[in-house]
């Protein structure tokens, strides 16, 4: 054991999943697990009591959006550094991520193999992304400089991007107002916000959109002027 450990807080809300992070990390001479947590309130009090180094964040977790655990910690807990796992191999959030505070990106089916490395990487003060989000991120750099306007998404907020993938997903207004505990009046303003954020002319626009994004992971609709 060396003489300083790097404390990790672990933020996933499937506990198989957690178990093999955790003795993962826990292998590794100069890492240890100094907490665990399934959604953000927890997550923030173990921020606060263990003082972790770095949390490895889930984006889908129960009740919560791991996102919102990401810029809480980056507003108000800067010691903390923040690895972000997610299902989705899209460069659109990754970019939200880095936006929000994250240093690093990874998919979860290649964390047993990238996140140690991850977190060795983001320690040293680097950013860890996969090869081909980076590509990206280095294109968007070269054409515009300002990140946060480098995509047309860019332009919605957290809650939109959310009802857009639901949208993309199928789901109708009303199943989205359950989903996501609002009203559909409310859903149907959102759908409105958007439509016109990214220039889409009707329902059927935003609906094809939507689908295209969710199943490819690119933006194919209409760019916005």
């Amino acid at each position: 054991m060396t003489e300083k450990n790097l404390n990790i807080l672990i933020v996933e809300d499937h506990p198989i999943f957690r178990m093999g992070m955790k003795e993962m990390i826990d292998h590794e001479p100069d890492m240890k697990v100094c907490g665990e947590a399934e959604d953000v309130n927890t997550a923030l009090d173990l921020v606060t009591s263990c003082r972790p180094d770095l949390a490895i964040v889930d984006l889908s977790l129960k009740e919560s959006n791991g996102m919102d655990l990401v810029r809480e910690i980056r507003e108000h807990h800067r010691f903390c550094n923040t690895l972000v796992l997610s299902m989705h191999d899209e460069s659109l959030h990754a970019e939200r991520c880095l936006l929000a505070g994250a240093k690093g990106y990874i998919m979860k089916q290649e964390a047993s193999e990238s996140v140690v490395t991850a977190i060795r990487n983001i320690m040293a003060g680097q950013v860890h992304v996969s090869p081909g989000i980076m590509s990206h991120l280095l294109n968007v750099f070269r054409k515009q400089p300002d990140l946060a306007h480098a995509s047309p998404l860019a332009r919605v907020t957290d809650r939109e991007l959310e009802i857009f993938q639901l949208i993309g997903k199928g789901l109708s207004s009303k199943q989205i107002a359950m989903q996501l505990n609002i009203s559909i009046k409310t859903v149907g303003t959102y759908r409105e916000r958007i439509k016109e954020k990214l220039n889409l002319g009707n329902a059927s626009e935003l609906v094809r959109c939507a689908v295209i994004w969710v199943e490819t992971g690119l933006l194919k609709g209409r760019e916005t002027g």
